[in-house]
């Protein structure tokens, strides 16, 4: 959801494995095993830099999982303003329920942080 357009949801379900949005996404590939292995691609110009990042999370089929992470956007002439973001990707691998993501996820992976 964004402010731009009154935090509308937005969703996609796909039968195949989608390439990344430009502006950040996960990068999903389908392992020999059936798993499917998850890592999220970061926001270029988000700060904070995070030199450490978690590990790729492979996904059974019928697991689903839920990822945060937060950025912050330097802005205006005088860089003195700056933007929030906060994303949050729930990803299943197969068929899900309506309500699915409503629920605690199988897999959390939180890489929010303090932004200054």
């Amino acid at each position: 959801m964004r402010e731009s357009d009154e935090f509308r949801p937005r969703h996609r379900s796909v039968s195949e494995l989608p390439s990344p949005p430009e502006d950040g996404g996960a990068l999903l590939r389908m392992e020999d095993d059936g798993r499917i292995r998850v890592q999220l691609a970061l926001q270029p110009f988000g700060i904070p830099r995070r030199p450490r990042r978690p590990t790729a999370v492979r996904l059974l089929h019928g697991e689903w999982l839920r990822w945060q992470i937060n950025y912050r956007f330097a802005g205006g002439t005088r860089g003195d303003q700056w933007t929030y973001r906060l994303d949050t990707l729930n990803i299943a691998h197969g068929a899900a329920a309506t309500d699915l993501f409503l629920g605690v996820p199988d897999r959390h992976v939180d890489e929010r942080a303090l932004l200054r």
